[in-house]
């Protein structure tokens, strides 16, 4: 499976890409703007980028340049709103492998990521394999992301994670998730929970500038969807 960073601001197209990019295949660690991605991105790990380039702190083409500037081995699509000719002759010309509009189809982006992996080869038979885990250590109470700082949480936070990252890809029933916070599933406020995966959602996107990896089953529960592990 092919680590493949996301560098997009706009947080709703940014999960969307996020889930739909996992389903494609890829471990991808989503940012959403210049400094996460400084301090997220580890060339050792990631071997794809996709990039927008109109970013709230900065310019997206000077990202591709400095990469290439300082030649990593890495596969960049810039994926944008410019579509304009001169625009991609500039992107391509910068330093991008591909340079994809955002009116572009999901199913085209997914053809070209699987072009660039392919000339991009597997990596060496040698190299140790990087940690993807999304880590949750229950002492502690805080979250590891993977290739990031720890992220604080309450005890509830913990709760609620540890019966999710419990059996990653499995959907959690909203009720065994209400019963292990010790409340009544039948007088419990389904709003409550809702609440609070998106409080879950908005720390891990302000602290480490990732989507935390949990998709809604609609009606159902949720799904953690990425390799994790929980410690004592």
């Amino acid at each position: 499976m092919l680590n493949l960073i996301l560098l997009e601001d706009e947080a709703v197209l940014r999960h969307e890409l996020t889930e739909f990019l996992g389903d494609c295949g890829y471990r991808v660690s989503a940012v959403a703007d210049l400094a996460a991605f400084h301090a997220c991105y580890a060339p050792a790990v990631h071997r794809i980028a996709i990039i927008d380039l109109g970013l709230p702190d900065g310019e997206g083409m000077v990202l591709v340049r400095a990469l290439r500037a300082q030649g990593q081995p890495i596969g960049i699509v810039v994926f944008t709103a410019r579509g304009a000719t001169q625009d991609k002759v500039n992107g391509l010309g910068g330093g991008a492998d591909y340079y994809l509009p955002k009116s572009a189809d999901l199913d085209e982006l997914a053809a070209t990521l699987g072009a660039l992996a392919r000339r991009l080869g597997a990596p060496p038979a040698d190299a140790p394999p990087p940690s993807t885990a999304w880590v949750l250590e229950l002492g502690p109470r805080r979250l590891l992301p993977p290739g990031c700082g720890a992220i604080a949480l309450s005890q509830q936070d913990v709760t609620v994670l540890h019966v999710l990252m419990a059996e990653p890809e499995r959907i959690v029933s909203r009720q065994q998730i209400v019963q292990s916070l010790g409340e009544d599933f039948l007088t419990y406020d389904q709003r409550r929970l809702d609440t609070q995966i998106s409080r879950l959602r908005r720390k891990a996107e302000q602290a480490a500038g990732l989507a935390l990896p949990i998709n809604t089953a609609r009606n159902a529960g949720y799904r953690f969807y990425a390799e994790a592990e929980v410690r004592p």
